[in-house]
């Protein structure tokens, strides 16, 4: 099922969402040292998101995560692989294209790592940046109603000009 690209209001139930699914996460795969971070538009306060929530886990070696598939599994995600991310691990919870919760595994501390939580950072502490995502994501959900992937290359642009403003560039 293909879902349409739809921005909805901040919601804060999306933080009470990602401290429950953190907790469920943390006990599925309690026998690995992880840390679990909100990120994406559902970790900003007042940015309208897709109503899908992003959750980052760092693990020491990335090859751990191989680990997580049957544990994930138990708790309703589904290991997505993408070749063309090879430094990051994906699993999915709900339909394809129609996911409810998105799991991105990152070695902790790397530059994929930093990257996520910079972005995150800059666009709470910076929030004329945060009115030009949320006017640029509004836009492109308009240009790009059923397609997500083009909405999504789309917006990769003016993500890494901000992770290079966060990163001193």
């Amino acid at each position: 099922m293909e879902k349409t690209v739809k921005i909805e209001d901040y919601n804060p139930d999306w933080v009470r969402e990602f401290q429950h699914e953190k907790a469920r996460i943390m006990e599925a795969l309690k026998n690995y040292s992880l840390w679990v971070e909100h990120i994406g538009s559902t970790s900003v306060k007042g940015l309208g998101a897709k109503p899908i929530l992003d959750i980052m886990a760092g693990v020491h070696h990335l090859d751990e995560a191989d680990k997580f598939i049957e544990p994930l599994k138990s708790i309703g995600y589904e290991f997505v692989l993408h070749k063309e991310f090879p430094e990051r691990r994906f699993f999915r919870k709900g339909q394809w294209r129609a996911g409810t919760h998105h799991l991105h595994i990152y070695k902790y501390g790397s530059e994929q790592w930093k990257n996520q939580l910079s972005f995150r950072d800059y666009l709470i502490s910076h929030p004329d940046v945060r009115r030009q995502y949320q006017e640029l994501k509004l836009s492109l959900a308009q240009k790009h109603p059923a397609d997500i992937v083009g909405y999504t290359k789309a917006k990769a642009p003016f993500i890494l000009n901000v992770i290079e403003s966060a990163n001193g560039g």
